[in-house]
């Protein structure tokens, strides 16, 4: 890889405000926030809205739609052909 042209990777804290579930990775965003992890370092904050704490299809609470009605009410509209 070309030195110079590649942005910083390194630990990240992402937080979900949808849940509070906070989790360590490593990442290329930056964040002017900060905050304490559990290990005593600090690390850039990046707030996410959602997450897989709390997506509905990672959580169980998805809901399966009526696909079955949306096929009838499309050949209804289109007809069989």
């Amino acid at each position: 890889m070309k030195p110079g042209i590649h942005p910083a990777y390194g630990p990240v804290v992402f937080r979900d405000s949808a849940s509070g579930t906070a989790f360590l990775t490593r990442s290329t965003m930056t964040s002017d926030k900060s905050i304490d992890w559990e290990d005593g370092n600090t690390y850039p904050l990046v707030d996410v809205e959602i997450s897989s704490a709390s997506h509905p299809f990672y959580t169980g609470t998805a809901r399966v739609l009526d696909t079955a009605g949306r096929v009838e009410r499309f050949e209804r509209r289109y007809g069989a052909r």
